[in-house]
């Protein structure tokens, strides 16, 4: 608290501060601009956070991860790395945003100097908003292709399939050595080996066209370029009006996939082989405990599952009430996601199980994650299904809702954070629906150079520019990295224990002592070790463990990472040079908080300090000084 006031102003008033009236960052009221929004209601924004961070990981990384790793033995490093480091850097960026009223980029006028955090996150969340829709447009794709009687992926008769494809490999029959008379004629094992299942032919040939590498770009493939249009058409009349509207979509987008989900279980766990799959996905490995990778595996997806700095939940944050009790939401909504994880992959492995069953094989061999698994081994195990066009339509259709909603609240922390940069001033009709038009134009334009093609056979760049995105721009390393410096910043640069006492303003009570902990120490200590571990264990990007990414793809990948992660020390350096005086003088200039003017509404002298009784002290000089801290 005594560092807080040497910052902000001290019980004499007379600290190098903004004072109380000169807010800078906020329009204040009665200019005749629109306020900022809020929620309609409060379910309104637990049902966007749920929306956002439950996302296509959930299904498709965390349930191969938990296996891989030693099954239900992946819950203990999962759950530290998620109180130590996940839950912490959550509540702060939703507590941040409440506080501040701010996007990513405004949020950081608590401390200017380290305003780069904002741009950051805004470079990570454009390149993420623009990739990740890919997956959507796939999958409404399929969704569209599930609509026939004869699932297009389960057959070898289509203009898109090679004399290599198969249909039934007969792995039992291979025990003997060779295979019978069948409608491929006689197959010994050895020729069996190189032939290729119909669903991967049509992720491959038909769906993507794998061309032979990053450099050989070609035509447009229309299909896939109309499902990306009309699903970005969607994304934007999600966003266009507002949370006003996101806050009723959601309703619909965040809780129909759980229904799906369900249903899916219901029928998977009736399936033979479910239960084989579902052991499979839960026995414990207790061995595996003591390799680094796989702590490194659970770092990793709690930090992308829990959407941490996309400065998404920031902008989310930010249109709560003031007084929003942020802390208990922080903590329902981690174990909302969480739980959905771990109830997905029995959904996911049951599935599986059935899957390996039906083929003879080891579930190892059927187990697959991203892409793998949505676009492969999913529509395989559906295609054994008794009535398997209704089941692929139910899972298509829960992944694109999965997808979308994530997608929606990530243009609109985006949005929010470029909107915030224009104050009341510079107010105009329709900003907001110009704002988001432009935004998703540009990224469409993007996306093109991911759906090229040449032709059937003779294949595409397309994946190979998504695989790249999908690895530099939004990775665990640029996400690492930012949390790093958002727990430094508050806790040490702006002061943990004047955090601690600017929640209990909001929220009527001082959160567990734990917070503060962690943010100072431990969550960076978390973040900078698993950031640290990647660098050094750096692998050149590859696809399909085959085609090696050319140098300059590699550079490219490699500058799309470095404009996030720059952005910090390179605008600390440059407000630092263009400031005057000592570096005393200047740190202190540059560090001293944008107060809005919200904060003279919602904490004012008059406000009964004494209720806060976890912020009393001694001596009414101590009170004096907790409130200007604040201030």
């Amino acid at each position: 608290q005594q560092s807080g006031t040497h910052l902000i102003g001290g019980a004499d008033g007379e600290g190098c501060g903004a004072a109380p009236g000169t807010m800078s960052s906020v329009e204040k009221p009665g200019t005749g601009y629109p306020e900022r929004e809020q929620w309609t209601r409060q379910m309104d924004f637990i049902m966007s956070c749920v929306g956002f961070a439950v996302g296509l990981g959930n299904v498709w990384r965390f349930p191969y991860l938990c296996y891989k790793n030693g099954g239900g033995v992946f819950l203990i490093p999962y759950l530290i790395i998620g109180i130590v480091g996940g839950i912490p850097i959550f509540f702060l960026e939703i507590a941040l945003g409440q506080f501040m009223k701010a996007g990513s980029i405004n949020v950081w006028n608590i401390a200017p100097l380290f305003k780069g955090l904002g741009y950051a996150s805004m470079v990570i969340v454009f390149f993420c908003n623009t990739y990740y829709i890919m997956v959507l447009a796939w999958a409404f794709y399929y969704f569209i292709k599930s609509f026939n009687s004869t699932l297009p992926w389960s057959t070898c008769d289509n203009t898109w399939n090679t004399p290599s494809c198969i249909e039934i490999f007969h792995h039992e029959d291979c025990l003997n050595g060779t295979i019978g008379n069948t409608t491929y004629g006689n197959l010994t094992c050895e020729e069996l080996a190189d032939g290729r299942s119909p669903i991967i032919e049509f992720w491959e040939n038909k769906v993507l066209n794998i061309s032979e590498g990053l450099n050989y770009p070609g035509s447009i493939n229309w299909e896939l370029m109309l499902c990306l249009m009309a699903v970005w058409v969607m994304v934007y009349f999600c966003v266009w009006k507002g949370v006003k509207s996101t806050g009723k979509i959601v309703y619909f987008t965040a809780t129909f996939p759980y229904v799906v989900l369900i249903i899916l279980l219901v029928r998977g766990i009736t399936l033979p082989g479910a239960y084989d799959g579902i052991m499979y996905y839960i026995k414990p490995d207790w061995s595996k405990l003591g390799e680094a990778q796989v702590w490194i595996d659970a770092g990793t997806q709690i930090f992308f599952s829990y959407a941490i700095g996309l400065g998404a939940l920031t902008a989310l944050g930010s249109y709560n009430r003031f007084h929003n009790d942020c802390y208990k939401d922080a903590f329902m909504l981690a174990l909302i996601n969480s739980g959905t994880s771990f109830f997905a992959g029995f959904v996911v492995f049951a599935i599986l199980g059935f899957m390996a069953n039906e083929q003879g094989v080891d579930i190892s061999q059927v187990a697959e994650t991203g892409p793998g698994l949505a676009f492969i081994a999913y529509p395989k195990a559906v295609s054994l299904m008794p009535m398997p066009p209704i089941w692929a339509a139910l899972f298509f259709f829960m992944l694109l809702l999965l997808g979308l909603d994530s997608q929606f609240v990530g243009v609109e922390g985006f949005v929010t954070g470029i909107l915030d940069l224009f104050p009341g001033k510079y107010y105009m009709r329709y900003r907001r629906e110009i704002s988001v038009a432009i935004c998703c134009l540009m990224c469409f334009i993007i996306d093109l150079s991911m759906v090229t093609q040449v032709s059937y056979h003779c294949l595409t760049g397309g994946m190979y520019v998504f695989q790249l995105f999908d690895y530099y721009s939004a990775s665990g390393m640029t996400l690492l990295w930012q949390a790093f410096w958002e727990c430094i910043v508050v806790s040490w640069v702006y002061g943990a224990d004047r955090f601690m006492d600017d929640i209990a303003r909001m929220i009527g009570y001082r959160p567990f002592p734990w917070m503060k902990w962690c943010w100072s120490f431990i969550t960076p200590c978390v973040c900078m070790g698993i950031f640290l571990f990647h660098l050094f264990n750096y692998k050149p990007l590859t696809y399909n463990n085959t085609y090696v990414y050319p140098w300059w793809g590699e550079v490219i990948g490699w500058c799309m990472a470095l404009m996030s992660m720059l952005c910090i020390p390179v605008s600390v350096l440059y407000k630092l040079c263009r400031s005057t005086g000592t570096f005393m003088e200047r740190w202190e200039k540059l560090t001293k908080p944008q107060w809005g003017s919200h904060h003279l509404e919602y904490m004012s002298p008059d406000t009964d300090i004494k209720s806060l009784t976890s912020l009393s002290t001694d001596t009414e000089d101590s009170k004096v000084i907790i409130f200007e801290s604040v201030m």
